[in-house]
């Protein structure tokens, strides 16, 4: 093997992933046609085209697919050889990729982040938003964060948020111009907001439980969102009643700007998760940032 050979193949996995030269780019920390140029020279090195390139889309050719199915696994290991190296030093450093929901993300990591940087300085953070599920390793992340329900079996899950449960929330304004209900069925009398998932399209259910009673709403509002801190700001505007889980409307509970009704009536939720591959070789980036958020808990709503 010559030393040339290697050359080129994390920017080949990078476009393959990322389906185009400049999003695998910004992911690199290159330019564009420094990444074209990469690929170009394997293309010309393995006298094979590994991509079909339009004006609109990049996709992996039959020969292309079938050399990333045998180069994805190698630069894992070689990975994982360059993570066991870094295990060895006492400082935390190096680029750290977490695939984690909005919820997620504002409830576990936007509380530290601040912190979290000026704690360990030699660590880049690179945070990817995405509430569709998607295979970390695969994709090259060293963790992501769910929902504990969506954690693979085959994963190490470790709960970094607080205990969640429903919330149901509206302005002082609005609840003093419509009332408050009472019950449950009181709110087919008002204005609900409602929250379509990204993954299913389906809008998502209010679902209700005391004391052995169960009781789900289908919100039929005028207002549709599919994004948590939309569906925050909406209820604050007064535009109607929201249903969501804890864990960062604290602060607009504690300010006026959002009431708590119907609290007797909230079900428990799964807790977030923060997962990943191996329990083994957790390279201190990722092992700084879990013992921070514990060390850093959010409070439970």
């Amino acid at each position: 093997m010559r030393q040339d050979d290697l050359d080129g193949l994390i920017a080949f996995v990078a476009v393959a992933d990322e389906r185009g030269f400049t999003s695998a780019a910004a992911r690199l920390g290159v330019s564009p046609s420094a990444v074209s140029q990469t690929i170009r020279n394997l293309e010309r090195r393995l006298g094979a085209a590994l991509f079909n390139r339009t004006t609109r889309s990049v996709g992996l050719t039959e020969a292309g697919a079938r050399y990333l199915e045998r180069v994805r696994p190698a630069l894992l290991d070689l990975s994982t050889a360059a993570g066991d190296l870094d295990a060895q030093t006492s400082q935390p450093t190096g680029v750290l990729r977490i695939n984690v929901p909005r919820a997620g993300h504002l409830i576990v990591l936007q509380p530290i982040l601040g912190r979290f940087l000026q704690a360990y300085p030699s660590i880049n953070l690179e945070i990817h938003l995405d509430n569709h599920l998607v295979d970390i390793v695969a994709q090259g992340f060293d963790a992501g964060i769910r929902f504990g329900e969506f954690v693979q079996k085959d994963m190490v899950g470790i709960k970094v948020g607080p205990d969640m449960t429903a919330h149901v929330v509206a302005s002082p304004e609005y609840l003093a111009q419509r009332g408050v209900p009472l019950h449950p069925q009181d709110l087919v009398h008002h204005d609900c907001i409602a929250f379509r998932h990204n993954t299913s399209g389906q809008i998502e259910r209010w679902e209700f439980s005391r004391d052995g009673e169960r009781f789900d709403h289908v919100p039929r509002g005028r207002l549709i969102l599919n994004d948590s801190e939309a569906l925050v700001s909406a209820a604050m505007d007064g535009l109607g009643i929201a249903y969501m889980i804890n864990g960062y409307i604290e602060g607009y509970l504690a300010q006026g700007s959002l009431v708590r009704i119907l609290e007797g009536w909230s079900p428990a939720f799964p807790a977030l998760y923060l997962y990943y591959a191996d329990r083994r070789r957790v390279p201190p980036k990722l092992r700084a940032l879990i013992d921070f958020i514990r060390d850093n808990p959010q409070p439970a709503g």
